[in-house]
């Protein structure tokens, strides 16, 4: 006749719960490890490549002209970001001439996304006193001259100049491993000079 089982002992229950509790932190440590090593959301870089005004006038000490900005937007994360509208705004002296929404979508993982902006700004006063003349070297005059702002020292002078400041800001999420969502925003701010005389940008600097 065979003897009966003994029911488990309370030790054996908890050595089992120990051992599980242990393994469910392992568990949960490698995924923090890899969420902020591989997975960690970063904020999507955005760079202005060009900067034009395809018309520009003066009259009546009040200016208006075409605004086209170009801009690429990079996703540095491992997973879709998707941004929200967006908005363009154009500052002149601390207030805004001019303003332009920039419609929602996706950037893929790792991709980089151009976008390019036209939009006309109604006539608006200049300053009592345009800044004066200054020194501008020839590697950045109109087109070439993008990104390198306004220098100083050799080169030529041009006449009174303007200074006007656009601003982007982006917002989105991106969800990681399909669980986790995340709110990433980036933002720019450039200051462009442009010459009053023939609306010629001298250069930016963001």
């Amino acid at each position: 006749m065979s003897k009966p089982r003994r029911p488990p002992s309370g030790r054996t229950n908890i050595a089992s719960c120990i051992v599980a509790t242990i393994f469910l932190i392992f568990v949960v440590i490698v995924i923090l490890i890899v969420f902020f090593t591989v997975f960690k959301p970063k904020d999507p870089k955005i760079s202005v490549n060009a900067v034009q005004l395809p018309s520009f006038s003066v009259a009546n000490n009040s200016v208006n002209f075409t605004f086209s900005q170009y801009i690429s937007v990079k996703n540095p994360n491992r997973a879709v970001f998707s941004h929200y509208d967006s908005t363009l705004q154009l500052l002149y002296s601390g207030s805004q001439v001019g303003f332009m929404f920039i419609p929602a979508g996706k950037i893929d993982s790792g991709r980089t996304q151009y976008m390019a902006a036209t939009f006309s700004v109604q006539s608006f006063p200049l300053s009592a006193s345009p800044n004066a003349a200054v020194n501008v070297a020839p590697t950045i005059t109109g087109f070439g001259g993008m990104g390198n702002g306004v220098a100083g020292g050799s080169g030529y002078r041009v006449g009174p100049t303007m200074e006007i400041e656009s601003r982007i800001e982006m917002a989105g999420r991106v969800r990681v491993l399909h669980f986790f969502t995340h709110h990433v925003e980036a933002k720019t701010d450039c200051r462009i000079a442009i010459s009053v005389s023939d609306g010629s940008v001298l250069g930016f600097h963001c």
